[in-house]
């Protein structure tokens, strides 16, 4: 097999069907891109969520002078209902769901408002801001042992609010898996969009040079030699458009979430280069092979005819 030969024709044959051949480097760009998008999108939630739940705590609110509920007709909580609360913690029935937990007082927990928040610091005194009780669980990710902390300590003296973290971030996560399930389903429309571009185009293009064909099997030429051209020609137009959009995943990881989110965001854990070169890598090799199988099925059913 002439290896030069066949690639002067696979380049040949692009250059016949130059407008379609930018059809399929288009859809392939796009439909690679929003593929790339959805994985790095997967992995953002994978992390966000293990760095959240290993972080994730039910923090007990302990009544404060201004507190207006229930369990609070005595304003600030005594040391009598902290020492309650804490010995509830240590107690059989609550410990085994307790990683650890510690103690926040409301002086330190007025001193860590000034601290962040130094501009609204006359706006609240130490009597006005609660105490704390911490805890990290054995299980965060389980909403079973969260909801049985909440639910212990729900209607006890000196306790004004359990607020349960993961609560709060779970819609987070949902909307997120959400976006990225409508980023696979898009995706997964522009790659079935080009497989068929794919397959029109090779056969128009062996239309275009059937005389060639024919005169090819004329002088025994194999099957494979004959094919060889038109599925290079796909995987080519492919090859461009899956290096079009590993160039647009990795300017989205280089500029949008290293260069703005991660500046913005704080100290959340986000995708990086590491994990957009893994993508590239799976959007290439994803691109070369739909566009291998779907050129040798459209050659190979087109020579039957």
């Amino acid at each position: 097999m002439n290896i030069g030969l066949i690639l002067g024709e696979a380049f040949s044959g692009l250059r016949r069907n130059l407008s379609m051949v930018v059809s399929v480097i288009l859809v392939t760009f796009v439909s690679l891109t929003f593929v790339g998008a959805a994985i790095l999108m997967q992995a953002q939630v994978s992390t966000m969520r293990d760095y959240f739940q290993d972080r994730a705590q039910v923090d007990i609110y302990l009544c404060s002078d201004i507190s207006s509920t229930d369990t609070c007709v005595d304003g600030s909580a005594t040391d009598e209902q902290v020492a309650e609360v804490e010995a509830m913690l240590d107690a059989d029935t609550l410990n085994p769901l307790i990683q650890d937990y510690t103690f926040e007082s409301q002086a330190d927990a007025y001193a860590a408002y000034v601290e962040n928040f130094p501009e609204q610091a006359e706006s609240l005194n130490e009597e006005w801001t609660n105490a704390v009780f911490h805890i990290t669980l054995v299980a965060p990710d389980d909403p079973a042992n969260a909801e049985a902390v909440v639910e212990a300590f729900s209607d006890v003296d000196g306790v004004e609010e359990v607020s349960n973290q993961m609560a709060y971030l779970q819609p987070l996560f949902s909307a997120l898996a959400i976006a990225t399930y409508i980023a696979v389903g898009i995706a997964a429309l522009m790659l079935i969009s080009a497989v068929l571009l794919i397959g029109t185009t090779i056969r128009l293009s062996a239309y275009a040079r059937r005389r060639e064909v024919g005169i090819m099997r004329l002088v025994g030429a194999s099957n494979r030699a004959i094919q060889t051209p038109f599925v290079l020609e796909g995987v080519i137009a492919s090859l461009i458009g899956s290096i079009f959009a590993s160039g647009a995943i990795i300017a989205m990881v280089h500029f949008g979430v290293s260069g703005y989110l991660a500046d913005r965001m704080g100290p959340v854990p986000w995708v990086g280069m590491q994990e957009a070169i893994w993508v590239v890598a799976v959007v290439i090799v994803l691109g070369v092979v739909l566009a291998w199988v779907s050129a040798g099925i459209a050659i190979r059913r087109w020579l039957r005819t």
